[in-house]
């Protein structure tokens, strides 16, 4: 199967081909096959390409459309543009250069991801990470020696990804005294957001914590926690 469409028609009407395309991966399943099934049909009609260098175009619109498409397909070719895009002096570029990533994941966009954690919004970047790292690689990132605000990041991602199998490593942090108190607060966030009962009791331990910020996220976290298992109770 090829594709008899422009480049440019495409570009024009990039919103609806993200969501079509979107759409036809969520149907396929996700297995890589499906998704490699529907770029090749791409590359087949000679779309790829453009596609791409439409990420380097100096019209700021035209990087906007192919990166949302881009984005919507994974293209792995297109990761190290759409990385470069995060430093684009255009604010709404950057910030559909942040989703596309999101969109395209792996260990590539991780990195991209985080290298500029500290530049970023905050909130945007653990969100785009929540959905393009591995288990693996979050685990990683937090045990890596990064600076606190790249950690709290990456404490929200967990979070944000309802990870229950990290409760134990964000336990460890939020209890840990040598940590940061906004490193440990975030840990405390995280383990409230991922809602595992394993964590309440931790929580509990922490209400006698010395400092009167962690004292009050614990609290904050055992409240949320038990809200959360009594809907699940119900």
């Amino acid at each position: 199967m090829t594709l008899d469409v422009k480049v440019t028609e495409m570009l024009a009407d990039a919103d609806s081909v993200a969501l079509v395309i979107s759409a036809s991966l969520e149907r396929a399943g996700t297995g890589l096959a499906a998704q490699l099934k529907v770029t090749e049909t791409f590359r087949r009609s000679g779309l790829e390409t453009d596609l791409v260098n439409s990420l380097g175009d100096p019209d700021p619109g035209v990087r906007i459309a192919g990166a949302r498409i881009c984005g919507a397909l994974r293209l792995p070719n297109a990761v190290p543009w759409l990385a470069d895009l995060l430093d684009d002096p255009n604010p709404a570029v950057r910030e559909v250069a942040v989703r596309a990533l999101g969109q395209a994941g792996g260990r590539r966009v991780v990195e991209a991801l985080m290298a500029r954690a500290d530049r970023l919004p905050q909130y945007k970047v653990a969100k785009e990470l929540s959905r393009a790292a591995s288990d693996i690689d979050l685990e990683l990132l937090l045990r890596e020696r990064s600076s606190p605000r790249a950690t709290v990041t990456v404490l929200m991602a967990c979070g944000l990804r309802g990870d229950a199998l990290r409760t134990p490593l964000l336990v460890k942090m939020a209890q840990d005294r040598q940590c940061e108190t906004q490193i440990r607060v975030a840990a405390c966030r995280a383990v409230a957001m991922i809602g595992d009962p394993a964590g309440a009791d931790a929580m509990r331990m922490l209400g006698t914590d010395p400092d009167e910020t962690i004292r009050k996220a614990a609290i904050r976290a055992r409240m949320r926690i038990s809200a959360s298992m009594r809907r699940r109770s119900v």
